[in-house]
């Protein structure tokens, strides 16, 4: 079955809804999905070095569209495999330096088979970057660092969001990500 780019994107707002904002995962996503400041970007490629192109293409964008807060890129026929997905992540990044994109963006990674370093892939842990569909989310450095300055200490999101994780446990985490992904009624 074929997914629209429109689905893709419903799935993945979705998502950010229930469990990025709804789970408070990030507490600064709330303020920029009720100003509609998140752009929602499908990218359909099936290589690689397209989706690079694209990723460069999307910082412009950014760079044209101040009013844009961050983009999320949506990959849903690629990055199948999480292990080509942090290869491709590496490329981005090395690209993001090359072009001189360091210090004025980042990018926060995001799969449905995320699994940090130094975990079992069945670590509940690795749910706070499971998402629908492998994903980039291209942050604006200096809104990063305003949203820190506001909040405060950020190095207790992380171990607050796997408590929450391993309180919530497997079977809740993957309700919500099932949840995400079910098809409209027709």
């Amino acid at each position: 079955m074929h997914l629209s780019d429109e689905l893709v994107t419903t799935q993945t707002i979705k998502w950010v809804n229930n469990f990025i904002v709804g789970l408070n995962v990030c507490p600064f996503a709330k303020r920029e999905m009720e100003r509609d400041s998140v752009r929602f970007v499908v990218v359909r490629s099936k290589k690689a070095q397209v989706a690079l192109e694209e990723l460069m293409s999307e910082v412009r964008w950014l760079d044209e569209h101040p009013e844009t807060e961050t983009t999320i890129l949506i990959f849903p026929t690629l990055f199948g495999d999480f292990y080509r997905y942090l290869d491709f992540v590496d490329l981005a990044e090395n690209i993001m330096i090359e072009q001189e994109c360091e210090g004025v963006y980042q990018l926060a990674t995001f799969h449905p088979d995320y699994c940090f370093s130094g975990t079992e892939p069945e670590d509940v842990s690795n749910y706070t970057n499971r998402s629908p569909y492998p994903m980039l989310h291209l942050l604006r450095e200096a809104s990063v660092e305003k949203a820190i300055e506001f909040y405060g200490d950020t190095d207790v999101i992380p171990e607050r969001n796997i408590d929450m994780m391993e309180e919530m446990g497997h079977e809740k985490l993957e309700e919500i990500l099932t949840t995400s992904m079910q098809l409209p009624d027709a």
